[in-house]
């Protein structure tokens, strides 16, 4: 019959497995950076031939948004105005955020600059950024003999 022993054998190489992982430094692909009033929410999909960068940007104008490619950091940036009328109202509720915006997202790989396309359409933005061909890869096919 095998004895219990509370922090030996299996159980304590499980637990320093398990400590160990926050000691490790955490690397994310696509670390963000975030700043302003708020931050548009962002997925980040990568296909055969590009990356894509979709944001959620409800209630800003397409003429209020820039986006820039600096290396492998793309940055979104733009303003949400806040339409006010003289009305007199009473808010029970306030929930929507206004004003400057500005996201970044490190890529993972390298993108070919001069071939980026942005659509905006419904207050959501789709950034396609083309794959180098380096970045493609290639395949090799393997032979038999």
């Amino acid at each position: 019959m095998r004895t219990l022993a509370p922090w030996g054998g299996e159980l304590r190489r499980e637990m320093e497995r398990f400590f160990d992982r926050f000691a490790e430094p955490v690397l994310e692909p696509f670390a963000t950076m975030t700043a302003g009033a708020w931050a548009p929410m962002l997925d980040v999909t990568e296909t055969k031939d590009a990356m894509i960068v979709t944001a959620e940007l409800p209630g800003v104008d397409a003429k209020e948004i820039g986006i820039e490619l600096t290396g492998d950091l793309l940055t979104l940036k733009g303003e949400k105005e806040k339409r006010t009328e003289e009305k007199e109202e009473r808010y029970h509720r306030v929930e929507r955020t206004y004003g400057a915006f500005l996201r970044s997202v490190r890529l993972p790989m390298a993108v070919d600059g001069s071939k980026i396309t942005a659509t905006f359409k419904n207050g959501v933005l789709m950034v396609t950024l083309p794959k180098t061909p380096a970045a493609k890869g290639t395949t090799i096919p393997v032979k038999t003999e």
